[in-house]
């Protein structure tokens, strides 16, 4: 498998020759590493994205059976407000569907999208974070720059909450009608339950998965625009221990501008 490595600030980079020796090299990685913690620790907490950009990834990690899942507690970062668990479109279904129902995970805290009380929910939920520091985010980049559901126009590199209600923009709405998620633009929810920046910067290690072609402007805006919250993956290069993997298509912007 033929991968080019290189680094901007912190941000480490690899780059594929597709989104199938993507998935599999990162797959294989954050395998390695949950492995590793597993040796010192009763359990490994890991807050995992909900995204067809995560299918190949996940898919490697479902067939992985040197990883002790029973010693695993998994976090997902966002939900739609109004979906519950078993509605196709729910980011928790989403997973469920692609990995945690195959494999005999210890637990999932799952975000509680039609809670009664959305407040409540969001403090709950961070109050968890909170009690169990995350070891592992597995995540991706969404074709604006936002990382879970934080949206430039929300997103706060200092936010004092770890879990908060955000009303997702056009371009990040549509984004789901382009991966195939929803059938229009007006079938996706308007708002959401996130966790913010701070909330995924504080796990020790970050593994970042952004294969394909509508990727391609985001990729090179996280790694050559200055870091600003008008573009949330920007943040990255600031982590310590930060992988980004991209294929070809996904980063064709910045091959173009050599």
């Amino acid at each position: 498998m033929e991968i080019e490595q290189n680094k901007i600030e912190q941000l480490q980079i690899r780059t594929y020759e597709n989104r199938e020796q993507l998935g599999q090299d990162a797959g294989q990685m954050v395998s390695k590493k949950i492995q590793e913690l597993q040796q010192n620790k009763d359990y490994v907490y890991i807050i995992f994205a909900s995204a067809p950009s995560q299918n190949e990834f996940l898919e490697t990690l479902a067939r992985d059976t040197n990883i002790a899942w029973e010693k695993v507690v998994a976090f997902h970062m966002d939900e739609y407000i109004g979906l519950d668990l078993a509605h196709p479109q729910s980011f928790g279904y989403f997973l469920k569907e692609n990995l945690f129902d195959k494999v005999p995970i210890h637990h999932v805290h799952y975000i509680q999208g039609d809670s009664s009380n959305i407040e409540k929910e969001c403090e709950r939920y961070e109050q968890l974070l909170r009690t169990h520091p995350v070891d592992i985010v597995c995540m991706g980049i969404g074709e604006n720059t936002h990382i879970a559901f934080n949206d430039p126009h929300v997103a706060d590199f200092n936010d004092p909450y770890w879990v908060k209600i955000v009303d997702l923009d056009d371009e990040s709405r549509q984004q789901q009608v382009n991966d195939g998620c929803f059938g229009s633009f007006s079938d996706v929810p308007t708002h959401a339950i996130t966790l913010t920046v701070p909330a995924l910067l504080q796990g020790e290690f970050l593994y970042c998965m952004v294969p394909g072609k509508n990727k391609a402007k985001a990729v090179y805006q996280t790694l050559y625009e200055g870091i600003d919250a008008r573009y949330p993956s920007t943040i990255l290069r600031k982590h310590q221990n930060a992988h980004l993997f991209i294929d070809k298509e996904s980063a064709q912007h910045l091959h173009e501008s050599l």
